[in-house]
Parts: structure tokens; sequence; C-alpha cells
């Protein structure tokens, strides 16, 4: 227990056999309830658990019939986390590419009431960013900006940071089963979700640790996996957070700066090669038809992109009670 706050950890386990033990070993004393869930891992992770489990009160272990990556695992885990009434859930990975002395950086904020979710920033901690692989650095960089749009937490980094915190009151407003099936879209799906339901989401400086692991979570998969479920998300939040629950001017400005935009780049360029098959030129009039709506699309989209950088939830809002979500 924390601050009398009961804290679980969730560890998705798949394929962590040599590294389970030591994390399981150094979660810190403080922690209430460990929850491995093995995600139908095909080396000896369940037996390993078995084990740890029979010495070791504090954990339990889950299984999973089938494999769901790390969506379907932490879906498991915090579905468990909640039935034990736990008031704070941290997600701590079995790969040992966590430090556990850290964890109680990301559990304090939201025991004291400053935030409703805390995660790792890599980005934020010099030290670890020399460490980290090239390609891991160019790719969090690209999918950081894209969620940043999807999520409309634009002050929040680093969004594929595993290293994360989140309030039980909140965490039940989540629907776990549409998280399982996000597999490695877990944590961006995590962040749109919150915004939905204005939770306040703070960045944590927390390195990581490389031990020359490959990534099972490849470029490839990302291009083709990645982009449709953020552009659905930004969709699915505008509609739930600025139509259902309170209609804001910032979707028909999303609306109108798009389809002016589109005007005037489409009608732009087929006036310009009209005019260059014809070799006529173009009157002032046709020219500022296609200019005008262009421009202030643009300056629609840059207002509607400005409102929501500013209603975005931010930890230096009035602090809640039991870490709940605002009333009324």
């Amino acid at each position: 227990m924390y601050k009398n706050k009961t804290i679980a950890v969730v560890i998705p386990s798949y394929r962590v056999a040599d590294h389970i033990g030591e994390v399981v070993a150094s979660v810190p004393d403080w922690v209430d309830h460990i929850i491995a869930v093995n995600d139908a891992s095909p080396d000896t992770t369940a037996e390993v658990l078995a084990r740890m489990a029979q010495s070791n009160p504090r954990l339990q272990v889950a299984h999973n019939a089938v494999n769901q990556g790390v969506g379907g695992a932490m879906a498991t885990g915090f579905a468990c986390a909640l039935k034990m009434r736990a008031d704070i859930v941290v997600k701590l990975d079995g790969d040992g590419q966590m430090d556990p002395e850290r964890m109680i950086d990301l559990v304090d904020p939201i025991a004291v009431g400053v935030c409703d979710y805390a995660k790792g920033n890599r980005f934020l901690h010099a030290g670890a960013l020399r460490d980290m692989p090239n390609a891991r650095l160019m790719g969090n960089i690209a999918l950081t900006f894209l969620t940043k749009a999807a999520s409309g937490y634009w002050h929040v980094f680093d969004p594929q940071n595993g290293y994360l915190a989140i309030s039980a009151p909140y965490l039940s407003l989540l629907d776990l089963e549409h998280l399982r099936t996000r597999r490695y879209f877990f944590e961006n799906e995590m962040l749109i979700r919150l915004n939905i339901e204005s939770a306040r989401v703070l960045d944590c400086p927390m390195p990581a640790i490389y031990r020359g692991e490959i990534s099972s979570l490849q470029i490839g998969k990302v291009l083709s996996y990645f982009p449709s479920l953020l552009v659905k998300g930004f969709f699915a939040r505008l509609f739930q957070r600025h139509i259902l629950r309170d209609f804001s001017i910032i979707v028909p400005l999303y609306l109108l700066g798009f389809l002016m935009t589109m005007f005037g780049t489409f009608f732009g360029g087929y006036v310009w090669i009209r005019g260059y098959m014809t070799g006529v030129l173009n009157p002032t009039g046709t020219v500022m038809l296609a200019v005008l709506p262009f421009i202030l699309g643009i300056q629609f989209l840059l207002q509607g992109l400005t409102m929501e950088m500013l209603l975005s939830p931010r930890v230096q809002s009035p602090p809640r009670d039991n870490n709940g979500p605002p009333l009324g």
C-alpha cells in the first residue's frame, strides 16, 4: 500500500522465461498485488510463474488461452486488478526493460491527485536517448506526432512507452474488451480513450533498459497497422468528446477547414492545368477563387488545432476528489 492506496502491478508475459523471475522479485514491497498474465507463451514462462506463485503470496498468475498481444494481456490483467479493488494499477513489462525503482515516479502523482494517468517518457531522460536504438528513436518520433493528433494530448510525448500507471476510477471507464483487440496499439488507444474521458495525463522522465532484444514491433507492421487505427481513433474521439458529450466549435472548424482546403487545392490544380494546356492565363478572380478558400481552410484547421491544445486536460487542473472523473 502506498499513501493509503492499494497498488496492483500487471506484468504481460510472453517469451520472458529468462527475465520474469528477476522482474517479479524486483517489484517494490509497497505493491499489494502482482498480476502476471501468461499470454499463451510458447516457452517455459507459465511454468516459471507457477513455481514463483507458490512462494510469493502477492503473485497471481492469469492465462490467456491464445496469444492476444500486449492489449489482450493487459485487458486480462486490468480486469483482475479491478476485481481486487486496486486503487492504482501499474503496467510493468516482463522483459526487464523497465526499472521497478522508478515505479514510484508514476504512482505518486496519481496517489496525491495530481493526475489520473502517468506514463514514462524516454525523451525527457537524456541518458536513455543515447541508449535507444536508432530505428526505435525515429519510429517513436513519427508515432508521437500522429498520436498527438489522434489523442488530442499535444503535451504528451513518447506514446509507445509502456511504463504507465492509471487510477482505478478511470480504468473502470475504459472498454477493456475493446482494448483487448488492439494488441500493439494498446498504449495509443489508451490515450485516445482517456482524452474522451477528460483524464489528466502526466509524462514522467523514464529511462529504458535495452538488452539487445529484437523488437516484435517491426516497421512494416507499424506502417500497415497503426495509421488506419490512428485515423479511426481521431474521428471516434472527435465524435465522442466534441459532439455527443459536449458539442464544440472544434468539429465545425475542422470540417470547414478540411472542405475549403480540399476545394482550394483541387480547384487550383484544375485551373492551373487548364491554363497550362490552353496557354491562356487565368483571370485574377479565378485564381483568387482557389487561393482564398485554401488560405481560409488552413486558418480554420489551425484554429481548431489551437482550441484542441487549449482544451486538452492537463495536470495543472485543480485536484479531483478520489482521483475520479469530474463531477457533472
